[in-house]
Formats: C-alpha cells, structure tokens, sequence
C-alpha cells in the first residue's frame, strides 16, 4: 500500500490538470480524476511494461474521459462563434475595489484569463481537445499521444493541427493576448464575468494550488508548425500546473473496502 500511495502521488496532478482542462468545472475534474485512479489501480496487473506508465495511465483516462457524461460546459455544445458572442455581450468594466474582494485583484484577472482560455478548449470536440492538451499543452511525443488514444502517430497530428488552427484563428481573432489589436482584455472583462457567474472570487477554479507552469514541467514543443503565430500556444503552456486533490488515501479507504488484494 505504500508503494501504491506513492505511484499515486507521482501521478494524480497529471491526470487532474488533463481531466480539468477537458471538462473545465474543478469539482467534476477531481470526481474524474478519482474515478480514473481507481481503474488504473485495480487494472494494474495488465500493465506489461511496453510503454511509459505515464503512457498506459493516459490510455485509461483518455478513454474515461471521452466517454463520460457530458461536463456542464459539454451541455451546452458551444461553439467558437457562440463563445465569441459571450464574450462581446459582456461589458467592459473597471476591476472591483480591492477591499471588496477575498482575493488580490491580479488573482482575480488570472482567474478570468484561466477560465476564458479553459473554455475555448471546450468548443473543441473531446478528440480534438485530447490531442491539444497531450501534445500542445503536455508536450508528449505523437508517439506517445497516439498510443494514449489508440490512433496512429499520423492521425494524432492531424487531431493536434486542426485543434491548433481552430484555436489560433479564434484567439487571433479576438483574444488580446494573441493580438493586440483586439479589444477583449481579461481586466476589462474579469466584473462582468462575476457579475455572469462565470468567475467566483470565493471559489477559484484555475488558479490556486500552483505547482508550476506546465512550460516548467513538459517539454517545449513550440518549435513545431513554425507557419503559425504560436503566442496562443505559448499561453496554455504558461497555464498552471496545478496539485490538485491528495487522493492517495481515499484510494486506499476505497480499496480496503473493496477487499482488493493489493499483495
């Protein structure tokens, strides 16, 4: 069981920063990051040593992850265009008073930026979204993000670039990060977010519990598609990485009770 514990521990912010940015509510990521663990656990007879463990972990969460029920975010099958038009309908406002607030104000604009950057990956499809944050965001090797989805190494670039170029024209085209000729600014837009229910200062999704960035913990892979502009990617590899729940011993409560044999 120690043993467990600590493979556990090695491994569980990896598989809930890839299950947050799939479903984007931190409560359902840290409900399917269990979930995942205890496959992974009770399966681990079956794991041969063929590839990475990491690798054989992802395959498990991929496949949960692309067939769970539907996120909040999912339900509302929304689009780039519909996506677009939130955020134009949200007016521009002046950060509130720092003294009005349970947070720092740059907590708050973080908060903001995170969770906007979050829901774009959801206008993605999940195999799309997948792709992106495997290769894009974690930097894993087509390689290995095809093995975690069971494609071959050629169907899984052509997943990654058509995530990239759908998230690069959009950003490109409206987020001001990317391009500063546009006008959306996280500060401008972090109220009326609040005032929307989009962003909780009292509850943060994205922005608590650091670790480090992603950039700092996967390697770089901006020196592919040089064709494109690659701010927007540089951007979600500057996302946190976050620790997420400490499930070790809830797995291990789980599994007494189950009466698994961890001998």
């Amino acid at each position: 069981m120690d043993a467990l514990d600590a493979l556990v521990r090695q491994h569980q912010p990896w598989v809930f920063n890839l299950a947050l940015r799939m479903v984007w509510r931190r409560e359902v990521a840290e409900d399917a990051t269990q979930e995942i663990l205890v496959k992974a656990v009770t399966k681990l007879s079956t794991f041969a040593g063929h590839s990475a463990f990491r690798t054989w972990l992802y395959r498990i969460a991929v496949n949960h992850l692309l067939n769970v029920r539907k996120s909040e975010m999912e339900e509302k099958s929304m689009t780039f265009t519909d996506l677009g038009a939130s955020l134009d309908g949200v007016q521009d406002q002046e950060l509130p008073d720092q003294r009005t607030l349970p947070v720092e104000t740059a907590v708050l604009v973080e908060e903001a930026k995170l969770g906007c950057i979050t829901a774009m990956l959801m206008c993605l499809d999940r195999r799309q979204r997948l792709a992106f944050i495997l290769g894009e965001v974690f930097g894993e090797t087509s390689e290995a993000g095809a093995a975690a989805m069971e494609v071959s190494p050629a169907n899984f670039r052509q997943l990654l670039s058509r995530a990239r170029q759908d998230l690069y024209q959009f950003m490109n085209g409206k987020c001001g990060l990317v391009n500063r000729a546009n006008p959306c600014r996280c500060a401008r837009k972090a109220n009326g977010f609040m005032r929307n229910g989009w962003l909780d200062a009292t509850n943060l999704q994205f922005s608590k519990d650091r670790i480090a960035t992603l950039k700092e913990v996967a390697a770089d892979r901006l020196d592919e598609l040089q064709s494109l502009d690659r701010k927007h990617a540089e951007l979600y590899r500057m996302q946190p990485f976050l620790a997420g729940p400490d499930l070790a011993q809830k797995l291990r409560e789980i599994l007494s009770q189950s009466g698994f044999d961890t001998n």
